[in-house]
């Protein structure tokens, strides 16, 4: 790890002795919350490191100053400091992430579905049990949810992560290093860099429609399911006899037709696999039905689409 590494990585070690916590919303819940007229500058530690509001330094712990200073992770404006990263909880785990507005195109995202994704992780592996030397792949893994929480139920298989944003390779590793949870990184495309077959595949893929085409938003065609469709595409193929991917995404639900249901079915079967699929919330980010990329979509749904090799 470099120097700024290490100081961040300091810096989640003495959060978690301090028992800070910090849920991190939708970034339109984030953007009311801090139009408030009390949220003009922070009071608290929360407000620093999850609301992302300006402070003076006297509101803040000398020794976190510190480590966020050594990580380069500090700005000045208009004569306050805003940090440039967020803390998020996470069950036991804490997750450095970008500052909001995550509007920079290598913004590393941390936010509900984050939550969703480990639930949905937790609920799938509950009755699994890997041994040593079986494989484990989090494809695109941004802050690390899915390689940490998956390292910590399975510790004695081999968790690796790819990442195209090589900003998230970064916090992911260092997330993983304060969780404990032993890592390969891999920074690429899809499952660039990983060889051989995999026993459990992850993936929690951008699935919106992004005029900025920021890496973490952008799902690309099909109305934001095209990442999604790519991914099963490579994975599936690589998968061991009984292995499974995990993949937590959206849909664009037009005239009650779910376009990405039916190209997964049949992508499951070109691959020889089953395809257990569930909506997990009939309807999320509704504000962005307001864009004319998504006229005809009636609702985005999230969803859960789980492959198992035969």
């Amino acid at each position: 790890m470099t120097p700024t590494d290490e100081a961040l990585l300091s810096l989640l070690r003495l959060l978690k002795q301090q028992d800070y916590r910090f849920v991190t919303p939708t970034p339109a819940t984030h953007a009311r919350v801090i139009a408030r007229p009390d949220r003009k500058r922070a009071r608290s530690l929360e407000d620093i490191l999850g609301w992302s509001l300006p402070f003076e330094p006297s509101v803040i712990d000398p020794q976190i100053m510190e480590y966020l200073d050594e990580a380069e992770a500090l700005m000045k404006t208009d004569g306050m400091l805003h940090s440039l990263v967020r803390v998020s909880s996470l069950a036991d785990c804490l997750y450095v992430h970008s500052a909001f507005p995550t509007d920079d195109q290598d913004a590393v995202f941390f936010g509900p579905d984050s939550y969703r994704f480990a639930d949905l992780i937790r609920a799938e592996i509950a009755d699994h049990t890997l041994g040593s030397g079986k494989r484990v792949v989090d494809v695109g893994s941004g802050a690390g949810v899915g390689a940490i929480v998956i390292g910590r139920l399975l510790p004695q298989a081999s968790v690796a992560m790819t990442e195209i944003n090589a900003a998230a390779l970064r916090f992911a590793r260092i997330n993983a290093a304060a969780a404990n949870v032993s890592v390969t990184a891999h920074h690429g495309n899809c499952i660039e860099g990983i060889e051989g077959t995999i026993d459990i595949a992850l993936a929690n893929p951008p699935y919106l429609i992004d005029a900025q085409q920021r890496l973490y938003r952008d799902g690309g065609a099909f109305h934001g399911g095209q990442i999604s469709c790519t991914m099963a595409e490579a994975i599936l193929p690589r998968l061991n006899r009984a292995g499974r991917f995990i993949l937590y995404s959206g849909s664009a639900i037009i005239c009650g037709t779910d376009a990405l249901k039916d190209r997964l079915n049949a992508l499951a079967e070109k691959h020889h696999c089953t395809l257990r699929y569930r909506e997990l919330d009939p309807d999320v980010f509704g504000e962005e039905l307001a864009d004319l990329a998504y006229a005809e979509v009636d609702r985005i749904a999230l969803i859960a689409a789980i492959f198992e090799r035969g």
